[in-house]
């Protein structure tokens, strides 16, 4: 399996090994990936449209922590929702969606990252940064966002025919996976071509 890491701005100390390979991981700070089917897709983190993120150390650091705090309120409050038979719902996400200049910002980001994906002459553009998963038509383009594994539970996969599909897995948050057994082969059977998860 081919493993490429796009770092984002959570483990940007990565950033400056670009192009490595460690042990069948190669990092790179941007990548087209093309599809089966021949689109060219541009994957990019996304930070790097987000201006708070690039412009105020401290601000993104105070952001940060808040959001590690929502993270550990949203198991608490998970927690008792599943003891009550109630599913799986983000708090962060809830908040995020209620704020005016969240969804701005949010706007605003998806018309920086068109605009790059544009001057790079792809078909679409594929990020996450914004923890908001979707598939959509966006100015000619298809936009792709992976979301999350800790608010959404959700990735992106190419089927074997170039399809693209946004999975939601909140489902298996509830789950309990089996543990790991030496020499099990636990791929599914022909599911995916490739696996495009939040970083």
């Amino acid at each position: 399996t081919q493993v490429t890491f796009v770092p984002g701005n959570h483990d940007e100390i990565f950033r400056d090994y670009d192009g490595f390979q460690f042990g069948g991981v190669t990092i790179r700070n941007e990548v087209i990936h093309e599809t089966v089917d021949g689109r060219r897709i541009l994957i990019v983190h996304g930070d790097e449209f987000d201006a708070v993120v690039r412009n105020a150390r401290l601000i993104t650091a105070l952001g940060d922590w808040l959001y590690y705090l929502l993270l550990w309120l949203n198991r608490g409050f998970n927690w008792v929702r599943r003891k009550l038979g109630m599913p799986y719902w983000s708090l962060a996400a809830y908040i995020k969606g209620k704020v005016k200049r969240a969804v701005q910002f949010v706007s605003d980001f998806e018309s920086a990252v068109i605009k790059s994906a544009k001057e790079k002459d792809v078909d679409a553009v594929l990020c996450g940064h914004i923890h908001r998963p979707e598939i959509r038509e966006l100015e000619g383009l298809t936009y792709l966002n992976t979301g999350d594994w800790v608010e959404s539970c959700s990735a992106i996969v190419e089927h074997f025919d170039g399809r693209l599909e946004l999975l939601d897995l909140k489902h298996l948050a509830w789950e309990t996976v089996p543990p790991f057994r030496e020499h099990e082969d636990r791929r599914p059977a022909g599911r995916t071509r490739t696996a495009i998860l939040p970083g």
